[in-house]
């Protein structure tokens, strides 16, 4: 009965560690195809030669994501650690318990072959006193050929298992001493990279000011632009209010876009990226700008890097609320999931128009290529009604 009780709460537990080994295997995967994509960001900029400032915030995203494989690497390790000192108690346990066995199981063959022959085991049986006694004899000798049955049998398992472990061990071992290694190669590559970007930051200071000029110049830009997509979104609610014959600060909705509304917050955190490959290259909300640290930029959506010539898809169906063509920006396309609204900058091809219905993963347009620093990248926003949401509570598995 007891075996039963801890199978039944070893069980869980084995199950809750395999996933925990499984997601961290699956997060590192995708820190090593973001390092690789990053890699290859790199290289176009230095084949545009691109500005210090811009090869400074590709180099730095890649000893971002570089270090961030390294400690994650070093987790593995540490479960790794516990696994094999776990293995080992195991196999210690076991050798004790074979040991016992096996002695208790020589005994009892040492007692048996005293009185192996059948004609003693007669005696015993006819020298009873009564019938019960007889009778309780003989279920004794059942019971104890049973009792030897099963000592060899569990002698058989836990010999079994003591193999499984020893197995489990060696293999343990084995991943340990090559993620040990991964973990010093990265650590080299990350070496090596700091010298590189020490010597981009030395150059860079020379002219930060111009630098954070420019940031503050593109922020205005972006602030103006976000303003723009603001104004859009409430002209849009003043109109459902109007045709609702009510004022409210938010979407007047009929009930299958409440029931589209409904069907948008309950995949949140599922949703699917708004590109097929991209990294994140800046994050939602106020923040230092990565590199001219005196410099504080803000974000209402996230900047995603991709390959030349993606495309940007949408992460939901709903309908396409407006093409924005603003002075200074390339085509913005809005997108409307009840009282939703998803924003996507940067394209330089739009395959929508105004009133579209589109379904998730519908491809909006092809994402924009500057052909000075060689970066495809596009800012997606999420907005409920006017209020910018955090994109990467939205996103399936945004970190």
């Amino acid at each position: 009965m007891k075996q039963w009780v801890w199978l039944l709460i070893l069980i869980p537990v084995l199950s809750m560690a395999q996933d925990k080994k499984a997601a961290l295997e699956a997060q590192k995967k995708r820190l090593q195809q973001e390092i690789v994509q990053i890699n290859a960001l790199i290289k176009t900029s230095a084949k545009k030669r691109a500005n210090v400032l811009t090869q400074v915030e590709t180099v730095q995203l890649k000893m971002d994501r570089q270090d961030a494989l390294i400690r994650l690497t070093n987790r593995q390790i540490n479960r790794l650690n516990q696994e094999i000192n776990i293995n080992l108690r195991n196999i210690e346990k076991l050798r004790a318990e074979l040991t016992s066995l096996k002695k208790d199981y020589a005994e009892m063959v040492v007692s048996a072959r005293k009185n192996k022959s059948s004609q003693n085991r007669l005696m015993f049986l006819l020298s009873s006193e009564s019938f019960w006694q007889a009778y309780k004899r003989m279920a004794y000798m059942k019971q104890y050929a049973a009792y030897r049955k099963q000592q060899g049998e569990q002698i058989a398992a836990k010999t079994k298992a003591l193999q499984q472990y020893t197995t489990d061990l060696v293999a343990q071992r084995k991943d340990k001493k090559q993620l040990i290694e991964q973990n010093r190669e990265a650590q080299k590559d990350l070496d090596s990279i700091r010298k590189k970007q020490n010597a981009l930051v030395l150059e860079l200071k020379k002219r930060e000011k111009n630098y954070a000029a420019q940031i503050k110049q593109k922020q205005k830009q972006q602030e103006e632009i976000d303003k723009e997509i603001t104004r859009l979104i409430r002209a849009a609610i003043a109109a459902s209010n109007k045709k609702a014959g009510t004022k409210t600060g938010s979407f007047v909705l009929t009930p299958e876009a409440k029931a589209l509304a409904a069907s948008f917050v309950s995949n949140k955190g599922r949703l699917p990226w708004p590109v097929e490959k991209g990294i994140v290259t800046q994050r939602f909300g106020t923040q230092r700008h990565p590199v001219v640290r005196t410099t504080t930029i803000k974000s209402n959506g996230v900047t995603l890097s991709v390959p030349a010539e993606a495309t940007a898809r949408s992460v939901f169906e709903g309908k396409v609320l407006n093409i924005v063509q603003f002075k200074g920006s390339n085509p913005i396309v809005l997108v409307q999931h009840g009282n939703y609204i998803t924003s996507y900058k940067n394209l330089s091809k739009v395959y929508v128009k105004k009133g579209d219905r589109i379904t998730a993963k519908q491809a909006i347009g092809q994402i924009f290529t500057n052909r000075d620093t060689g970066k495809t990248t596009l800012q997606f926003s999420l907005f409920y009604n006017t209020t910018p949401q955090n994109p990467a509570l939205w996103l399936y598995q945004m970190k």
